[in-house]
């Protein structure tokens, strides 16, 4: 069986918040949470593009001069992967809630015992 990695409305929205506060810079973070959790392949693959679009980043900006034609493309770039990030947190990444069953249990509600035999997990007989 496939793992599933379900959140709540809350934790996605508590994820695009830590990117877009962190101005980008901590955008790989969930991607490697979402990784190490589920392990698929297309999770890592989204944790090394964000990784390595971190990478370029940081190096085009130490590079670039202070003023130079680039900035608006740069900002461009900068505001397009967060948009993209924040869209892939928000309704990609993170699997949908199952349907629990009645009573709030994932596995329905508890059964009474056959007669004549003692509960599963009481070792002592009486």
């Amino acid at each position: 069986m496939e793992k599933r990695l379900e959140a709540g409305w809350f934790q996605r929205i508590a994820w695009v918040a830590l990117a877009w506060l962190s101005l980008g810079m901590l955008m790989w973070v969930p991607f490697l949470y979402v990784a190490i959790r589920r392990g698929r392949g297309s999770d890592w693959g989204a944790f090394v593009s964000f990784a390595l679009y971190e990478c370029v980043t940081v190096v085009w900006m130490t590079v670039m001069p202070d003023q130079s034609d680039d900035d608006a493309l740069f900002g461009l770039v900068i505001i397009g992967c967060m948009l993209v990030a924040a869209l892939m947190l928000l309704f990609g990444v993170f699997d949908r809630r199952t349907a629990r069953a009645a009573g709030g249990r994932p596995y329905g509600a508890p059964q009474a015992p056959v007669p004549g035999q003692q509960p599963y997990g009481y070792p002592y007989g009486r």
